[in-house]
């Protein structure tokens, strides 16, 4: 009897220690530290560029910061709402999860949405990326990281669809705190992009 107990107990231990998912996230936050880096190049472009308007428009004649509070509100309500997302997927509570998953996707939604009238704003006013080194580093900043959440809420959706048929097994809870650093990230790196681009630029 004792042997069958300290099998069984040698086979948990061994689960156990082969279990992937603390290695899956910090495999992720490994990512995380590259995709740093990729955002403090593109700061310093734009910290070297932002002055060179080749005599067209800055920032503070074009930048609308009422217009970007309320995208910047949107990306920081989504942040709040996924945190409750993974509080109830911890709690294997799938229908609250799902319901927190789609309202951040909404709230992402909105924030890129506002982000592509913008560009298509400046675009047509004659304010593209081609016009001056500060126009270029400002579409490529702004561009680069609404692309990440762009590729966000795509692994947003297809966790949506994972949810809903599997349910919350470890791998899934796993994914979604990936995702939850990832998502996290960004609104960090926005509250940099808000505050040196928008805020310092419109000043």
């Amino acid at each position: 009897m004792s042997t069958t107990h300290m099998n069984t107990h040698d086979a948990h231990d061994e689960h156990h220690d082969h279990d992937p998912a603390p290695y899956n996230v910090f495999g992720f936050w490994l990512y995380l530290m590259t995709d740093c880096l990729l955002f403090a190049s593109v700061f310093a472009t734009y910290a070297v560029l932002f002055m060179n308007t080749a005599g067209g428009v800055s920032g503070k004649e074009i930048f609308e910061l009422d217009f970007v509070l309320v995208e910047t509100a949107a990306l920081l309500l989504s942040s709040i709402t996924y945190g409750f997302a993974m509080i109830c997927a911890h709690n294997k509570n799938k229908k609250g999860t799902l319901s927190w998953l789609l309202m951040t996707f909404a709230l992402g939604a909105v924030f890129i949405a506002m982000e592509i009238y913008e560009f298509h704003h400046l675009i047509v006013h004659g304010n593209g990326p081609q016009t001056s080194a500060f126009l270029t580093a400002f579409f490529t900043l702004v561009g680069t990281h609404g692309l990440h959440v762009t590729a966000g809420l795509i692994w947003m959706f297809i966790m949506l669809i994972e949810v809903a048929k599997t349910g919350l097994g470890s791998r899934t809870v796993t994914r979604l705190s990936c995702l939850s650093l990832f998502w996290h990230f960004l609104d960090v790196v926005w509250i940099c992009v808000f505050t040196v681009v928008y805020l310092m630029g419109a000043i």
